[in-house]
């Protein structure tokens, strides 16, 4: 059921940090005059902070919480193409080019926010050079998940594609724990299944059989990785 595939992942074992968090990569000082330019804002679980359409003015970085950053098919389906947390940015893109925003960024959970106005974001970034690097850094490697993320829809069957999810977020999101490692979010499977573009039916069909098989495990929608043959990226029905 599970072709041999290789992981994404697998190389960047023993290394199991988040890339995009820029909070703990930017010098103290850096860190500092970027709180002293923004405004903290709290939302509750299920608010927009903004919506698709809305004025792209304010760039923003997540403080605490989880955010979904998604757009809407023309059926009305969630498509969500990343999730944010603490510490990473999100809202850049149409504060660049400063045209309406193209995506939704909704809380997952009670958040906090950095709200930084698009002007005074320009003027950090052209005198703290160090964290510009770090921020165009953080924003590669999200480009390059989501161009992973693309071709697997093109080439792997529904199966492949969660297994592939579970080894991204293992790999930017995941604290080894012996021979085990454990997911440190909390997701559904619906959220799952927009992610990788299947039912939710389908990926709770999916994570049933590798649960079956010893592969994983799930408490409190927490997942646990417990084979070295999944991290490695090589699972096979047996």
């Amino acid at each position: 059921m599970f072709e041999g595939f290789d992981s994404p992942c697998a190389t960047t074992d023993p290394v199991f940090t988040a890339p995009s968090d820029i909070f703990s990569k930017i010098s103290p000082n850096e860190f500092s005059d970027l709180l002293a330019i923004g405004t903290v804002r709290k939302y509750e679980k299920g608010e927009f902070i903004y919506r698709a359409g809305d004025p792209g003015m304010n760039v923003y970085f997540l403080r605490a919480g989880r955010v979904k950053i998604y757009q809407n098919s023309t059926l009305g389906r969630e498509v969500i193409l990343w999730f944010c947390f603490p510490g990473e940015i999100f809202g850049l893109t149409e504060v660049v080019h400063g045209a309406g925003r193209a995506v939704n960024a909704q809380t997952c959970e009670r958040a906090e926010v950095l709200c930084i106005a698009r002007s005074q974001f320009k003027d950090y970034l052209e005198t703290h050079s160090a964290a510009s690097f770090v921020i165009m850094q953080a924003l590669a490697c999200r480009m390059r998940v989501l161009g992973d993320m693309l071709v697997n829809l093109i080439d792997d069957d529904v199966n492949s594609r969660i297994v592939k999810l579970m080894l991204r977020l293992s790999a930017c999101h995941g604290t080894r724990v012996g021979n085990e490692v454990h997911l440190n979010i909390r997701m559904t499977h619906q959220e799952i299944a927009d992610m990788v573009g299947t039912a939710r039916q389908t990926v709770t069909k999916v994570l049933s059989e590798l649960k079956l098989r010893g592969l994983l495990s799930i408490e409190n929608h927490r997942i646990r990785i417990r084979s070295q043959e999944l991290l490695n990226g090589h699972s096979r029905s047996s």
